[in-house]
């Protein structure tokens, strides 16, 4: 590669930096924040993301898209899910259509209820063609990306041809990328967890002890496996990293933003009180109103989704949401 260019300087797409910077790859990053410009050009450090982490020499940063963009041969979403629409409309006529894109934003935009991927297929159909288009996702929190911990994700794409370079470029020894070739599957899988991950801040934020969150996290598996056998994927995708894996750090790391939003709902405080105090985005509460509006379109049953959106939309205590699940139908485990 001879530039990447990285649309977001949040934490992952700072992390991501990091990754591709170790490896000399060229990589600019595209920031609206002046200061984080600033930072990153002057001192090899994001000022407001992952600020403990020193960027390799070979990251630079940009608040224009055309220069961010210009040589690059990769180019990597790294917005929040909601608004991917939008910058990807406005990267469009700047790209030459010969690029790889890929996304590691995890969420279903609201109304249109495509996952990112499908998203950039959508708006950039005409000048980048769709097995040009992949993901990279999987359990991967950036503040330990960024410090060289082990991780591991994976790669996917409209193209197995995609895929692998996807795979090629990000594949580092502490940085081990699998390849996966059900990129409805994984998509699911990233954008799901996020939800399950505020019924577990939920459920320990109200002290309901670790009973409640073993079965929290495997029936949110199963809500996984049942909105992803409708739209198709494979069910071994969701024993995976981008299933199971990515389920067990959402649900139990200090480092997951959706859990700190479910703790402190645990605890008592209202959403707007939480998100108003958070420079990140949970990306969980607005997958929690796509989901359950795919769930109601299509008549399928998701109840901790559906207690989720409750809680975070409807005011519904997270005791009474709870209750609610608890005291519903006897039933079989069905693993389908």
């Amino acid at each position: 590669m001879k530039k990447i260019a990285i649309i977001g300087a949040g934490s992952f797409g700072t992390a991501m930096a990091v990754v591709l910077g170790n490896k000399r790859i060229p990589v600019s990053i595209w920031a609206r924040e002046k200061n984080v410009v600033r930072g990153i050009n002057t001192n090899h450090v994001n000022p407001e993301y992952l600020s403990d982490v020193t960027l390799p020499e070979s990251v630079s940063a940009n608040e224009a898209l055309e220069e961010t963009l210009a040589g690059a041969d990769m180019v990597l979403f790294a917005t929040p899910s909601h608004t991917i629409r939008e910058v990807a409309t406005k990267v469009k006529p700047l790209i030459t259509g010969q690029e790889i894109i890929v996304t590691i934003s995890k969420g279903i935009e609201k109304d249109t209820l495509m996952a990112p991927s499908q998203i950039l297929v959508d708006v950039l159909q005409g000048k980048v063609l769709e097995d040009q288009i992949g993901v990279l996702t999987g359990p991967s929190h950036a503040e330990e990306v960024g410090k060289n911990k082990p991780t591991t994700v994976v790669a996917s794409a409209y193209s197995k041809r995609a895929a692998r370079v996807i795979q090629e470029t990000f594949m580092t020894n502490m940085f081990r990328v699998y390849l996966n070739h059900d990129i409805v599957g994984v998509e699911i899988g990233g954008a799901l967890k996020n939800i399950m991950a505020i019924a577990a801040g939920i459920v320990d934020g109200a002290e309901l002890g670790d009973n409640a969150k073993a079965a929290l996290m495997t029936r949110g598996l199963h809500e996984m496996k049942r909105m992803g056998t409708a739209l198709g994927a494979s069910q071994d995708t969701f024993s995976g990293l981008t299933g199971m894996g990515d389920l067990i750090v959402t649900c139990t790391s200090e480092h997951s933003r959706n859990r700190f939003v479910g703790y402190n709902i645990g605890r008592g405080k209202t959403l707007d009180e939480i998100i108003s105090g958070m420079n990140m985005v949970a990306e969980g509460v607005k997958t929690a109103e796509s989901v359950c509006q795919w769930a109601t379109k299509n008549n399928i049953e998701m109840p901790i989704t559906s207690a989720v959106y409750n809680v975070l939309f409807k005011n519904v205590d997270p005791r009474d949401a709870v209750d609610q699940l608890m005291t519903r139908n006897a039933k079989e485990e069905i693993m389908i």
